[in-house]
């Protein structure tokens, strides 16, 4: 009768520390507790599958229990040792816990601890999938986890530690067994294919570690797997992609470099040879992912650790390098992104070969995206209110033509006209405003003086600016953002309810703007109380934060004090054109202290109508150059189309 078939994952398990592959640091640590006799009651073997924590707890409990022991190298040969091997239960029991997960389980093993191991040293407990056990399993075995009796000891391996509870977590040494890396299954697979022989490639061993995820159970199952397919020539890496029904990367290479040169009539051909092959529509994506997957680490990452995180060979990885030397990060990211929607949309939809075709075409396309320095450039420019940079002609004709030399002296002349009509008219109203102001000297007529005076030295320094040359028209310069006027104006601005907005265009005065405190004077007292507290206070402080991008500003709201200089807000509308009237009087300090409810009622509801007009005043500035603009905010004209 012929000897029954072995697995070779199972004919090839490891019976000594030394021969786990991989897991330095557990062997070292198993080693020396064995050495030093500190063998502890519960242990807790936690890693990916395949990575040997089922065989590392074996050899352990062999170490422990050999006739020989303990020692780091069981003879393998005496009874302890070959019922280890067999899974005899006699004193080392090994439990499924996704079979044997309940309480009444627990309470089993409950029992059974308390009695005395057969004829080994150590009674020992192996809890595969531990975390398949329910809480009141874990919570029976707490107790008897924490102080088993002296002879006995857990040894608890799982897959997903998280979902182990941390009151036995707490209670167990921990081991992390890692991912296998690809050379140890490299040398491992050709040491078992030798001994096998077993004909293949070293690219093919390559490949099969590198679809193993770092476990050498699976790697070796597939090795086994590929053994049957033994003839004269060398299993080689396309035999494992067809049994696995992988595209090849010389394929993929092809498909990519026409997705990468906007060539979509090559990148369908190139589709339909490998859909011809029996891939899958969503096969075929998941292979693309993982590719451009690669492009993405060799654009990012040291040329040291590409092979490494790519699992690809030396040859393979200079091709990507040159290839990905045409594309940016972002359209790398971009492709990915597509591709993997493209893979939810194949795997929901009646018509998976309609959806790769469209998703191929329209990854094909990359030339449609533009490079992303250009991309941030327009952002940037649309974020600060610059004209974007354009390049077609259309766009380039319809740009705003600078005003000519003719046109200049033309608005000089104008200009100048109307400075001196408005002159004549202030001339001409100036004794009837002395003859009122020497009737009463009372607080309103000095301030009406003082304004008078104020006007015409205004209109005697823009008589003196008229001598002087106009030639070449000035260009306006932006406000500086340190000015306390274009902060406030700012602050105004950032005000989210209309009627706070006019209360403080009318009442309130800012002494002091800076990111560290911010002092605002207010004549009114009730006004006052209203912005110290609530939620105007609020929307102060928001706008203050929002000016200065940062949170919770030191905002200080008073009455005003003498010495307290009176700031006009920075206009940043056009101005309407000089119309002058009689100055109206200021209210006394007692005045505005006395003002009732109705007063401010009333002066909100005319700023804000006053703001709701502003925008009508300034669109006629859309779709104009700055000059164009500049000439009908002077003489309030407007564009007759």
């Amino acid at each position: 009768m012929e000897e029954k078939y072995i697995p070779l994952y199972r004919k090839y398990r490891p019976q000594r520390l030394e021969e786990i592959v991989g897991q330095e640091h557990i062997k070292n640590a198993l080693t020396n507790a064995i050495k030093m006799n500190k063998i502890s009651h519960a242990y807790l073997f936690t890693g990916p599958r395949g990575t040997g924590k089922t065989s590392t707890a074996r050899i352990f409990a062999k170490s422990l229990n050999c006739e020989n022991g303990p020692t780091i190298t069981p003879c393998n040969e005496c009874p302890n040792c070959n019922n280890i091997t067999n899974s005899i239960p006699i004193d080392v029991i090994e439990i499924d816990a996704a079979s044997n997960r309940s309480v009444n389980d627990a309470d089993e093993i409950i029992k059974k601890v308390v009695l005395a191991p057969v004829q080994s040293r150590y009674k020992i407990y192996i809890i595969d999938e531990v975390h398949m056990l329910t809480p009141q399993a874990f919570n029976a075995l707490l107790k008897t986890l924490e102080e088993p009796p002296a002879n006995v000891i857990f040894i608890l391996a799982t897959t997903e530690v998280h979902k182990v509870l941390d009151t036995i977590k707490s209670r167990c040494q921990r081991f992390d067994f890692r991912r296998i890396t690809t050379d140890d299954i490299v040398k491992h697979l050709r040491y078992i294919s030798d001994k096998e022989k077993i004909n293949i490639t070293d690219d093919a061993l390559f490949t099969i570690a590198k679809n193993s995820a770092g476990g050498m159970r699976d790697s070796i199952a597939l090795l086994d797997q590929l053994s049957i397919l033994g003839g004269k020539e060398a299993i080689s890496t396309n035999d494992i992609n067809n049994l696995l029904g992988r595209i090849s990367f010389d394929t993929l290479k092809e498909l990519s470099d026409a997705i990468i040169k906007s060539n979509p009539e090559e990148a369908i051909e190139v589709l339909e040879k490998i859909y011809n092959s029996g891939n899958e529509p969503s096969l075929i994506l998941s292979n693309l992912l993982d590719y451009f997957k690669n492009l993405l680490i060799v654009k990012n990452c040291r040329q040291e650790v590409i092979l490494e995180l790519t699992q690809l060979n030396e040859a393979q990885a200079t091709e990507i390098s040159e290839q990905v030397k045409t594309l940016e990060t972002h359209q790398i990211t971009s492709l990915l992104d597509k591709i993997s929607n493209y893979i939810k949309e194949v795997k929901t939809t009646n018509n998976p070969k309609l959806w790769l075709e469209v998703g191929i075409i329209d990854l094909a396309n990359l030339t449609e995206n533009t490079k992303l320095a250009e991309l941030q450039d327009r952002i940037t420019k649309l974020e600060s209110g610059q004209p974007t940079t354009t390049f077609t002609q259309k766009q380039t004709a319809n740009k705003p033509q600078p005003v000519t030399i003719s046109e200049v002296h033309k608005i000089k002349e104008q200009f100048i006209a109307k400075k001196e009509e408005a002159e004549a008219k202030v001339q001409a109203e100036k004794p009837i405003m002395q003859e009122k102001s020497s009737q009463r000297e009372t607080p309103e007529n000095v301030s009406e003086e003082k304004e008078s005076q104020t006007a015409v030295h205004t209109t005697e320094n823009n008589k003196e600016e008229k001598n002087e040359d106009f030639s070449p028209m000035p260009v306006s310069k932006p406000a500086n953002k340190n000015d306390i006027s274009t902060l406030w104006a700012d602050i105004l601005a950032n005000v989210s309810s209309a009627p706070t907005r006019a209360l403080m265009k009318q009442w309130v005065n800012p002494i002091k703007i800076t990111p560290e405190e911010t002092v605002l004077s207010i004549k009114n007292e009730m006004l006052l109380n209203q912005f110290t507290s609530g939620n105007k206070k609020s929307m102060v402080i928001a706008s203050v934060d929002k000016l200065f991008n940062q949170q919770n500003s030191n905002v200080i709201v008073r009455l005003p004090l003498p010495d307290d200089i009176q700031v006009k807000t920075a206009v940043t509308q056009p101005k309407p054109p000089v119309k002058v009237t009689a100055p109206k009087s200021n209210p006394t300090v007692e005045e505005e202290n006395n003002l009732d409810e109705e007063d401010i009622k009333s002066a909100t509801e005319e700023a804000v109508q006053h703001e709701e007009e502003q925008p009508q005043k300034k669109s006629h500035s859309v779709g104009h150059s700055d000059q164009v603009n500049m000439v009908m905010d002077l003489f309030d004209g407007k564009i007759i189309e």
